[in-house]
Order: structure tokens, then sequence, then C-alpha cells
């Protein structure tokens, strides 16, 4: 029992069944002040995070020493490709339900729901996991042919960022969870969501659940045993993710779960930083499935592939472009919507009130494909190197004796 009580996941399910069954005999200030400490403890995870970013990143390419640029470029490729096939797939999806799903009406959502009060440590537009990731690329090239004291530095700023992140951080989900059920709870956001939109919502889910579940299973190698192990290590993350809506300060969890899922579990500290705010199949399955519903909704025929290919790119690449706006690139993609679908201002009021409620799905689609695609990419790179790389005598320290 004792052992039972130490697992994280049944610490969270303890802490939010007491919460949700005293939360009303709460008061609003009880609400609010657990949702203060949740927005205290992800400000300062997020403040560290470039650092951990860059740090993670650097280590993880110097490693590859000189095939580092070669790794940078692959995944480039990846990314844009996972992305690309998730918007195509939500265009095939959108035609499946659009003789099911006709009318799409927006409602009024007021979130009057505030934490007590905002620490001043919410971190400014600057500093971003982008910034991190870029310093990390350009110091993992440059510690990857030379400097062997940089290399040294970066070991052992690497082991400090994770024994604060898995010493301190990782102790305190269950609290930091909590203040997100919190707002949850007191916006009604999951019982607007389920009483005026079901069905589209069901259809989502069931396709999010499909494409998610297409990548565990090429993961897995058409294992069952397998396919079941890996999702179930990345079920923390995605509770996190769900309950928190930032797949940044998900990433730890992501990490760490992700590479329980690898032969080589050092990749995923290259990979997870690297992609966390590019590589996000969920919002690009929801906001393109989004998309072609309100502009069959308004137009009254669902978009042609002559409209839809170059929304398509354009979008893919945008992704890239907002890396750093946490949170609001949803304000980013609007001109794109504009341009390319046509969007009105009030086809774009119901795309951005659909982010609102869906965004704690959106995100945890994101952390959890993230982790599936993860192992994929860790397949691509041993076969790329495998099969077109002539092997070398040296040994490539970041690749396990299993990928060689």
């Amino acid at each position: 029992m004792a052992k039972l009580f130490k697992n994280r996941s049944m610490q969270i399910f303890l802490v939010i069944g007491v919460y949700l069954t005293i939360a009303s005999y709460l008061p609003i200030e009880i609400h609010r002040g657990l949702y203060t400490i949740s927005l205290l403890i992800k400000d300062l995870l997020l403040w560290m995070l470039p650092i951990t970013v860059g740090l993670f990143i650097a280590h993880a390419i110097s490693s590859f020493e000189k095939k580092a640029p070669l790794f940078i470029l692959i995944l480039f490729l990846f990314e844009a490709l996972s992305n690309s096939m998730s918007v195509l797939y939500s265009f095939g999806c959108g035609h499946l339900v659009a003789s099911y799903i006709q009318n799409i009406v927006p409602f009024n959502f007021i979130d009057t729901f505030n934490p007590l009060w905002r620490s001043s440590l919410a971190k400014p537009i600057w500093w971003s996991a982008d910034k991190g990731t870029f310093v990390g690329i350009i110091l993992g090239l440059i510690v990857s042919f030379k400097f062997p004291f940089l290399r040294r530095f970066l070991t052992k700023g690497k082991e400090t960022a994770e024994y604060v992140l898995t010493r301190f951080f990782s102790r305190l989900i269950p609290l930091f969870i909590l203040g997100f059920i919190a707002r949850i709870y007191n916006t009604r956001l999951l019982s607007q969501m389920f009483a005026q939109y079901t069905d589209f919502l069901l259809c989502l889910l069931l396709f999010l659940a499909l494409y998610i579940a297409i990548l565990f299973i090429i993961g897995s190698g058409f294992s069952r045993k397998i396919f079941f192990k890996n999702i179930n290590n990345l079920l923390p993350a995605a509770g996190v993710a769900f309950s928190s809506g930032c797949s940044l300060s998900t990433m730890p969890w992501t990490i760490e779960g992700s590479a329980k899922n690898l032969k080589n579990p050092n990749f995923a500290k290259a990979v997870i930083p690297a992609t966390t705010n590019i590589q996000q199949i969920g919002d690009c399955i929801a906001n393109a499935f989004l998309c072609f519903l309100i502009y069959l909704n308004f137009n009254g025929h669902a978009p042609s592939l002559s409209v839809w290919i170059p929304f398509c790119v354009v979008f893919v690449l945008a992704r890239f472009a907002t890396a750093a706006v946490i949170g609001g690139a949803i304000f980013v993609m609007l001109p794109i919507y504009e341009f390319y679908l046509g969007f009105t201002p009030e086809m774009i009021a119901i795309i951005l009130a659909f982010n609102v409620i869906l965004d704690p799905l959106i995100t945890c689609s994101n952390v959890i494909a993230n982790g599936a695609l993860c192992r994929i990419f860790e397949m691509v790179w041993s076969y790329f190197c495998s099969a077109l790389l002539k092997p070398r005598k040296k040994s490539i320290s970041f690749l396990s004796a299993d990928q060689k």
C-alpha cells in the first residue's frame, strides 16, 4: 500500500478525487489560491526551461560529433513531414464528417476565474524556448568538433538541470495539476464542451486517438505488448499536459516517458526539447479540422485541394515560426486563415472560441504524439546511420549498441 501511494499517478488521482469531492464546499478564495500556486510553479518552470532546453540540446548534439549537422537537417525534415501529414489527415477527416455535422455555432465564453495574484516571475517574451534551442544548437555544433572544456561544462550543466527537474519539480506535480483542475471546475469548461458540441468532440477525439494510435503502432514495431507499454509510459505526461495546458511546462515528464520507450534513452533529451513547440500533432489536426468545418459551414462547400495545399504548406512552415509564442500561436495563425481560407471576423471568433475550450485536449495530444514520434524518429535516424552512412571505426557515444 505504501508503494502504491508513492506512485506519482496514484498521488495525482487521489488529490484530484479529494478535491472534486469537497470542491462545492470550498470558498472561491481557496480555488483561486490553488490556481495561484499552480501559476507560480509554472512561472518558475518556464523561467528555467530555456536554459534547460539549451543544455539538453547542446549536450545531445555534441555527442554526435561530426554528424551533428546531419542530425539537425533530418530532424527538421522529419518535423515538416509529420506536421504536413497531420494537416492532410484532417482534410480527409473533414470530408468524412461533412455530411453529419451541419451547424457550428459560436458561444460566449467569459473567463472570470483569476488567481489571487500573479508573481513578477512571469517571463518576458524574449526569454523563450526557441532562444534556448538556438543557443543549444550553436553550442552543440561547436562542441561537437572541439573544446573539451565546454563539453565538461555542458555535462555538468545538464546534470544540474536534471537534478532540479527530478528532485524538485517532479515532486510538485500533484500540487501543480490541482490549481488547473480548480480552474477547469470553476469555469465549467468541460460541461460547456460536452453540452454544446458532443458530436463534434466525439469525432475529433476519434480522429486524434486513431492518428496517435497509428504512431504508437509504428513505433512499437507492430508489437501489441510494446504498444501498450509505450502508451502507459507517456500517460503521466499526458495528464500533466491536459491539466496545465502547456506543452513546455510538461516537457520534463515528456522526456522521462519518451526515454522509457527508446533503445537509447538519451535520444529523448535531444529530440523532445527541440520539437516540443514545433511538432504539435494535436494542434495541427484539431485546428486544421476546425478550419475545414468552419469553411464548410460558411461557404456551403468543402475547401478544394487547390485551396488546401497552399494553406497546408504555409500552416506547417508557421509552426516553426510560432515556437516562441507560448500559448499565443493561434493569434499568429489568424492572418493565414484570413488570407488562404478567406476567414471572416465571425469565422475567426468561432475558431478562437473552440481553441479556448479544446486547449487541454489539444495540448495533451501534442505531448503524447510528440513522445510517440520521438520513437519513430529514433528508428529513422538509426536506419539512416546504418544504411546510408559508411560505418566508422570510432563509435558515436550518442548511439546505443543496438542502434549501431
